[in-house]
């Protein structure tokens, strides 16, 4: 039996690739979907870094690589594939330490036959990672010549504990994050948080809640988003956005028992009268 906890809510999305989906999930789960792009993926205008990065890896010179995404993974590829064979990028991955930061990035590499030597349990953040690196390489970390492929923006806390431990990173941007070309539907939703007429928003990742805070700086209304947010539930996928959150001021009231879209929505939904009830108690 479909849960039908949402109980006619107005319910904001910031998705973007997965806004058809997300408003499905949020409307089969009784609530009124409200979806507002927060941001698009656009290529870096420059793609040397990746092109060292290659070059540095056909050469030897790297023990591991880390991938972060599975989306960076096959855009690092793409550009890759324009200046080197793919076999030789594919063949010298094969012969280095590779990590992977969750599921996704995993299945990419599984595709590419490319074998794993660390993966991170849930919920995947960077703190998981240096876990699982740790136990994997202990103190041979600190020799290690490591590459990192980023995902939208630099990771300075994974970044700087591996320096810390003595590695010698080496970054590797593919695409960054951008607010959307139409930013309406942003400013929109800004009104409504500040407005109250928004009963729960979901935050899918980090970026979202710095994107929703830009628009509400530059609209003049960054204290009524806060206040309004405080007033809202506030639902968020996983330790690294709820980080972000609490970064901006504002506590999440939920996050779900997996990292994962389905499971928040749908434990989110469950639970929404105990957590209407405790915003309300504040």
């Amino acid at each position: 039996m479909v849960n039908r906890g949402f109980g006619g809510l107005r319910v904001l999305a910031l998705e973007s690739r997965r806004a058809d989906e997300i408003a499905k999930l949020i409307r089969n789960y009784g609530g009124e979907p409200i979806v507002a792009p927060a941001m698009r993926e656009i290529p870096l205008e420059s793609n040397q870094k990746a092109f060292d990065f290659a070059a540095a890896l056909l050469r030897g010179e790297l023990d591991l690589v880390i991938f972060l995404t599975g989306v960076g993974i096959r855009s690092l590829l793409a550009i890759v594939e324009t200046k080197y064979r793919r076999e030789d990028f594919l063949d010298a991955l094969r012969k280095v330490k590779i990590a992977s930061r969750g599921p996704k990035p995993s299945a990419a590499l599984r595709e590419l036959r490319v074998p794993i030597t660390v993966t991170t349990p849930e919920p995947s953040t960077w703190k998981e990672l240096v876990i699982a690196l740790e136990k994997e390489f202990g103190e041979n970390l600190g020799g290690l010549r490591i590459a990192i492929q980023e995902y939208g923006a630099p990771n300075p806390e994974l970044i700087e504990v591996l320096m810390d431990r003595g590695g010698r990173v080496l970054q590797v941007p593919v695409y960054h994050w951008a607010l959307p070309e139409n930013l309406s539907p942003l400013r929109n939703a800004v009104n409504e948080i500040a407005e109250g007429r928004i009963d729960v928003v979901i935050f899918l990742t980090a970026v979202q809640v710095i994107h929703l805070w830009r628009v509400a700086e530059e609209m003049g209304r960054l204290v009524a988003l806060r206040d309004g947010l405080k007033r809202t539930v506030v639902l968020s996928i996983g330790p690294s956005t709820s980080e972000e959150l609490h970064n901006h001021g504002i506590k999440p009231d939920f996050e779900p028992s997996h990292p994962k879209m389905g499971f928040l929505i749908n434990e989110a939904a469950g639970s929404i009268s105990r957590l209407l009830a405790n915003k309300k108690a504040l």
